[in-house]
């Protein structure tokens, strides 16, 4: 299945009821879709959570997708509402619920741990690791859109669909974001 477009394995599952064509979207986004929440979210640990409930958004939906426009920004877009409504629900640690060093919880037990997983940091290469910690370092509006071009493969009218702006803005973002990024990383 890996031969046919996104809107001909569209069309065998909507036409035809082919759950393989379903199958085979569901893998090939699955994947980016994943990378794409636990950046925009920092949570690793909720990504896989919210990535599903992104999937199951999609099923529910296919028969409204437009086939003139890209499944691909389509998918994006549902994954970026998905993830901002996880963000909202995200509850702060009410004042109320700190406690002082004397008593059984501590303010430090209630601050979230927003470190990488060991699992993740052993797997990183000291490159990739210095080109992320130089990727934080821009404004946010560079990061994700370089992250969106380069890691999640959106084209720049996908990404200005996406983030609803300007494709002039996108890549005028993206560029000033990679000549800040050079700039960064010749710094050190």
């Amino acid at each position: 299945m890996n031969q046919f477009t996104d809107e001909q394995l569209i069309a065998r599952y909507l036409k035809d009821s082919d759950e393989s064509a379903l199958e085979s979207l569901v893998a090939r986004y699955l994947p980016l879709v994943y990378g794409f929440v636990r950046r925009y979210t920092g949570s690793t640990g909720n990504a896989s959570d919210i990535t599903q409930e992104v999937f199951i958004k999609v099923w529910r939906n296919l028969k409204r997708f437009d086939e003139f426009k890209s499944f691909r920004a389509w998918i994006f877009t549902i994954a970026k509402h998905t993830a901002i409504d996880w963000l909202k629900k995200k509850t702060a640690v009410p004042f109320s619920k700190i406690k002082d060093d004397q008593s059984e919880h501590s303010f430090v037990d209630n601050i979230p741990d927003m470190a990488p997983s060991v699992v993740d940091f052993l797997s990183s290469k000291e490159t990739a690791r210095g080109l992320s910690l130089a990727l934080a370092r821009l404004p946010a509006q560079y990061n994700s859109v370089i992250n969106m071009h380069i890691n999640d493969g959106l084209k720049f009218r996908e990404i200005a669909e996406l983030l609803e702006k300007p494709i002039n803005t996108v890549k005028t973002q993206y560029f000033r974001g990679i000549l800040l990024l050079k700039k960064i990383l010749t710094s050190k």
